[in-house]
C-alpha cells in the first residue's frame, strides 16, 4: 500500500549526519525487486523511512550499537502516543529554566537509558549530535538558543514515522556483522558506517571505534555472497578530502553527491561546497543500463531542516 505523498517525509530523530536531504537522490539507486532493507548503523532511519515511503522495498531491518537509540525507535514505531506524551511534558517543564532543565534531564537519561529522555536531548543539544564519553554517559551540551522542536510538530513527526514503520521494521542493536551477514540476494544493504564521512574527528556516537579492516574484510564476504550494498562513506569540503577512499579490489563504483554547504559555512561566508561519495556494489552498478554514472556528479539540494549540519 503507498502512502499519501502530501505527507511530508518525516525525520522525528533529530541526528547529525543523517541522511534525510540525500534519501531521495540514494534510493534512486536501488536495483528493481528488491524486499528488504538492512541497515546496520541505523542512526536517524532517514533511508529506510525513504525507502519505505517511496515504496522501494517491503520491509526493512535497522540496527544501531547505540541501543538506548533503538529503544527510543522501538518506543516510535511501536508506542507513539507514549513517546508524544513524555517529550511534550519534558518540553512544557523546561520552560523558563532550559539549561538547568537540560543537565536534570541528561543525568536521568545516564541513569535510566530511558527513551523519552534521548529523544528530548537529541532536541534540544549542539547540533543534534550524539557524544558520549568513555564512560558510556550522554556528555553533549544543550543549544542554549532553542528549545527543541515544538511538541506539537514533534508529535506530527512521531505519528507519521509510525504510520511508515510500523508492522514493516524489524529492530535490533547489536555488532553490524551480526546483521549483516544474515542478508541474501533479495536483500539491499546500506550502510553508513560512523567513522568515515566528511569529518576529521573521531565519531562520538559510539563508545568503541569501528576498525576498517574489518569493514573491509565485511566487504569482501558481502561481494562472495552476491549481496548488493551502499555504503555512504569518504567526503571532502571544497578540495579538503575527509575519509579514506575504500580499495579498488571490491570493484566498487564510488559517486559524488553535491549536498551543498552546512549551516555553518553560510555563517562563516564560506562559499565552499559539500560533497558526500557513496559507492555501489559491482552487481548494483553493473544492472544500470540508462543513467552515465562516470564521471558524473549527482546532486541533491538540502531543501527542508535548515539547520541540518553535514558534519558527523
Amino acid at each position: 500500500m503507498g502512502y499519501n505523498k502530501i505527507m511530508k517525509m518525516p525525520q522525528p530523530i533529530p541526528y547529525q549526519g543523517s541522511k534525510r536531504a540525500l534519501a531521495q537522490t540514494i534510493i534512486d539507486y536501488y536495483p528493481n525487486n528488491i524486499h528488504s532493507l538492512i541497515e546496520p548503523f541505523a542512526g536517524s532511519a532517514a533511508i529506510s523511512i525513504a525507502s519505505l515511503y517511496y515504496n522501494k522495498v517491503d520491509k526493512v531491518i535497522i540496527n544501531d550499537i547505540n541501543k538506548p537509540l533503538m529503544d527510543l525507535w522501538g518506543a516510535i514505531i511501536n508506542n507513539p502516543n507514549d513517546i508524544i506524551e513524555k517529550y511534550s511534558y519534558y518540553w512544557n517543564e523546561q520552560l523558563g529554566d532550559e539549561k538547568n532543565y537540560y543537565n536534570l534531564i541528561r543525568d536521568k537519561f545516564n541513569e535510566t537509558k530511558e527513551s523519552g529522555y534521548l529523544l528530548y536531548l537529541l532536541a534540544r543539544c549542539v547540533k543534534a549530535a550524539v557524544r558520549y564519553n568513555t564512560k558510556g554517559e550522554f556528555n553533549q551540551s544543550p543549544d542554549n538558543r532553542r528549545k527543541g522542536k515544538h511538541p506539537k510538530r514533534m508529535a506530527n513527526e512521531i505519528l507519521n514515522a509510525s504510520s511508515i514503520l510500523n508492522g514493516k521494521t524489524e529492530i535490533f542493536s547489536t555488532d553490524y556483522r551480526d546483521i549483516i551477514f544474515k542478508a541474501n540476494e533479495k536483500d539491499l544493504v546500506y550502510m553508513d558506517p560512523p567513522y568515515e564521512g566528511v569529518s576529521n574527528k573521531r565519531d562520538n556516537r559510539y563508545m568503541n571505534g569501528l576498525g576498517r579492516n574489518e569493514f573491509i574484510e565485511s566487504l569482501e564476504i558481502l561481494n562472495d555472497k552476491n549481496i548488493k550494498y551502499i555504503i555512504s562513506y569518504d567526503g571532502r569540503l571544497g578540495n579538503k578530502k575527509y575519509g579514506e577512499l575504500l580499495p579498488e579490489h571490491l570493484k566498487l563504483k564510488r559517486i559524488e553527491l553535491e549536498v551543498g554547504r552546512s549551516s555553518q559555512a553560510t555563517l562563516n561566508n564560506n562559499t565552499d561546497m559539500t560533497y558526500e561519495s557513496i559507492y555501489l556494489s559491482e552487481n548494483i552498478f553493473s544492472n544500470i543500463d540508462k543513467l552515465e554514472i562516470e564521471d558524473t556528479i549527482f546532486k541533491s539540494i538540502y531543501k527542508e531542516n535548515k539547520q541540518m549540519t553535514l558534519f558527523g
